[in-house]
């Protein structure tokens, strides 16, 4: 991805490497030193990690196997910065990445110019294919978490009472043109193949590709709205237990959820929806798909309508013939917009799917420590597709597979219908 959204990773790798690393400086440049450090949950890193985190990556996973004499830019960091390989020893724990005060953010960029100045000199040179490989998913790693600094940082903002916005000139509300009445996409069901075809970049837990049979059904042609939504809580839908799973309803009463996140109400507008957003505290449009609800909200959601949540195979098998969207983090903040056309699944919000993320048949995890990018999370979480507001255009793929725990609120996520004949 280019500092400009262009629509992918130039094809030449340093040009890539070059890319993708500016826009990651790019994201976290409005933010201060203070803003860089704050940890607002365990879930929730603080921005100056992922800067380093993913410059860690590279000089790990590529560097010191790769580069002769290359040595550590701080042997510390190794134990800072690691996120979740077991293989590679003793990390800090997740859930106080916000207590590292040191380094700081000027440390981090020098690091990050450490880790550039050797990859450049690497990156000029000869390089076998598996070398290649680990520097392309290196950069789709780092595309990952620029998506995860803008969710983070958006947390972090929303616990200061003052609302601090990130950057004040966001895309702002719609046109006005409302989005069109919600049809349905049919299939007649029968055998489709799903996962990666091979071609290109993917993760490892897109493939293999195989088979699955899908009876026939039908997907709705654009996301749930937020007005939408607004009939489903006047209806009392967040009190009203016979639309929730047990852990779902368990997860209502201990957090007191009565709307999506970010959604509240002002003292002198009680009955407008507010909702705060990247670009700061603006009234709720109910025409801009609904965001920021867990995998229970969208359950419940679903049951309320009599419908359903599509399974990862349904979603896909339409996704491959249906159109993409265009909204993907671009120049201006990220924010999902109205649903002016159908038929789109890629963009605006992630779409949760009824099916647990567990791996494809034959799925077998890499040798050694790059093996635990994705396997060893294949229990107790939900697959989300389609990529969001949030994600580098070209990052996202209709067999891309993004999970998340049911609970998890914070990602660009939303919903999408399916019903059966």
């Amino acid at each position: 991805m280019s500092e400009d959204s262009g629509p992918a990773m130039p094809s030449d790798l340093a040009a890539a490497y070059a890319a993708v690393r500016r826009t990651t400086e790019r994201l976290a440049s409005p933010l201060s030193a203070e803003d860089q450090t704050v940890q607002s949950m365990p879930d929730v890193s603080p921005t100056k990690w992922h800067r380093a985190h993913v410059t860690w990556f590279f000089e790990t996973f590529v560097l010191g196997p790769n580069v002769d004499a290359y040595r550590p830019y701080d042997d510390a960091f190794a134990y800072i910065f690691n996120s979740y390989y077991e293989a590679l020893g003793d990390r800090h724990p997740r859930s106080e990445r916000g207590l590292i005060s040191r380094p700081g953010i000027d440390e981090v960029a020098r690091y990050r110019e450490f880790v550039d100045e050797a990859m450049g000199t690497l990156l000029e040179g000869e390089l076998e294919a598996g070398v290649r490989d680990l520097i392309t998913l290196g950069l789709h790693h780092e595309q990952q978490h620029q998506e995860l600094l803008l969710m983070d940082i958006k947390h972090v903002l929303s616990r200061n009472p003052m609302r601090p916005v990130y950057v004040p000139e966001g895309r702002g509300p719609g046109d006005g043109t409302a989005p069109p009445k919600a049809g349905w996409i049919e299939h007649a069901g029968g055998v489709a193949e799903i996962g990666h075809s091979g071609s290109g970049f993917g993760f490892d837990n897109e493939f293999p590709r195989h088979r699955v049979f899908l009876t026939p059904f039908a997907l709705a042609d654009r996301p749930v709205t937020c007005g939408e939504w607004m009939g489903f809580m006047e209806d009392g839908g967040y009190s009203r237990p016979e639309f929730w799973l047990s852990d779902g309803w368990s997860e209502v009463i201990a957090q007191g959820w009565k709307a999506p996140l970010y959604w509240f109400h002002v003292a002198d507008e009680p009955h407008q929806w507010q909702q705060f957003t990247l670009s700061g505290v603006r009234p709720v449009d109910p025409d801009e798909p609904v965001c920021h609800v867990s995998y229970y909200e969208a359950d419940a959601f679903a049951h309320w309508t009599g419908k359903r949540l599509p399974t990862e195979a349904e979603w896909e098998a339409i996704a491959t013939v249906a159109g993409e969207g265009t909204n993907f983090l671009g120049p201006e903040v990220p924010h999902p917009l109205p649903a002016l056309t159908t038929n789109a699944l890629l963009g605006d919000v992630w779409e949760w799917t009824s099916s647990a993320y567990t791996p494809y048949p034959g799925f077998r995890a890499a040798p050694g420590a790059v093996g635990e990018y994705n396997g060893k999370f294949m229990v107790s979480q939900y697959v989300l597709r389609g990529g969001c507001c949030a994600t580098p255009p070209g990052h996202a793929r209709t067999t891309y597979r993004n999970f998340f725990p049911p609970r998890a609120r914070w990602a660009f996520s939303g919903v999408r219908l399916a019903q059966d004949p």
